[in-house]
């Protein structure tokens, strides 16, 4: 399973479209359907025909982010429009008065950004987690040159 990548190529603003219990003829059949790129650990899956794939080779996200970065680079870091890790859409700063009382007090106090998804409305902020992310993020790119 690619979850973890794909939350993680959501973030760093590709649209990714994934569901854990799409059998492998759906997903044949939506990306030729769709023009989407399949990702995919499945050996038979990977070898389709008339669908463009990319084969993941590591069980490791850090190496699976590299090898997407590698493939599919992102055409600027500036150009990043994160998107939702639930549910995909394109986050839309927010007002922070708009989410007080949705965030840890803590958080709400030190933080000045927020981001909120239009569909989910999940709330994201830039947090240590967020200097993580960055972080492996700069990384896989780095490893994927």
């Amino acid at each position: 399973m690619l979850g973890s990548l794909a939350r993680w190529l959501r973030l760093a603003g590709y649209d990714v479209w994934y569901d854990a219990r799409a059998e492998d003829r759906e997903l044949t059949r939506l990306s030729r359907l769709t023009g989407r790129v399949l990702l995919t650990r499945d050996r038979a899956l990977a070898s389709s025909r008339g669908i463009r794939v990319l084969y993941i080779q590591s069980q490791k996200v850090q190496e699976q982010l590299a090898q997407v970065l590698r493939a599919f680079p992102p055409q600027s870091e500036s150009a990043i429009q994160p998107r939702c890790s639930r549910c995909n859409q394109p986050l839309v700063e927010v007002d922070k008065y708009e989410v007080e009382g949705l965030v840890p007090p803590f958080v709400w106090v030190n933080q000045q950004r927020f981001w909120r998804c239009p569909s989910c409305h999940n709330v994201y902020w830039r947090g240590s987690h967020w200097q993580h992310f960055s972080l492996c993020l700069r990384e896989a790119a780095q490893a994927s040159v």
